[in-house]
């Protein structure tokens, strides 16, 4: 019963700061990562990958699979379904009650000079909680950090299909917009089994 007020608790303080959408939740996943073991942080560049493929939103996903691996160590499949439930929970039940708060206040105070300097010095906070999201999810993906520290070379410090991979599938996007991202994301998948990434 602690495991699952544990998961409650733990992924709700990540859905209180979710300002910005799932990827603004990736440093308190690695703070979850660091803590319990529920998943490590090698199993997260994996979790965000199957999230960012699968429908659904990336912390909800992500939230699901940490509950459902806490639940099922716990009390097996339906202990499994339960810790998925409960985080997943805990991840939507702040964003439920902010929303309930700000649609009401809005209500009121939509044309308050204070209300949109306030959503206005959000931006900035929201833009560095994603960007360490991202530097986090680059560092993870394109090095190869146990390998350098092995061995000190920096041959092996990159990955380099990996960072090929990311250039090509980054200048395609670009140049190629019409096409849809998921073709993009099916590349991807394609190109990390080929080259057994």
């Amino acid at each position: 019963m602690i495991t699952f007020l544990l998961l409650f608790y733990e992924f709700f303080k990540a859905g209180l700061f979710a300002i910005g959408g799932g990827l603004a939740t990736l440093p308190f996943l690695y703070e979850i990562a660091d803590k319990y073991a529920w998943f490590d942080s090698s199993i997260l560049s994996d979790m965000i990958a199957i999230s960012e493929s699968t429908p659904g939103p990336l912390g909800v996903n992500m939230a699901t699979y940490a509950g459902y691996n806490c639940g099922h160590a716990v009390l097996g499949v339906p202990g499994g379904i339960l810790g998925a439930l409960t985080a997943t929970i805990g991840l939507i039940t702040p964003s439920v009650i902010i929303i309930l708060i700000v649609a009401n206040f809005l209500k009121k105070f939509k044309d308050n000079k204070l209300v949109s300097d306030a959503f206005y010095t959000l931006r900035p906070a929201v833009t560095a909680l994603i960007a360490s999201a991202c530097f986090s999810i680059l560092e993870t993906s394109l090095l190869n950090i146990p390998g350098f520290q092995a061995d000190g070379s920096y041959l092996t410090l990159f990955c380099l299909p990996a960072i090929l991979l990311f250039l090509l599938l980054f200048l395609g996007m670009n140049l190629w917009k019409k096409i849809h991202p998921v073709v993009f994301i099916v590349i991807a998948a394609a190109a990390g089994i080929l080259l057994k990434l």
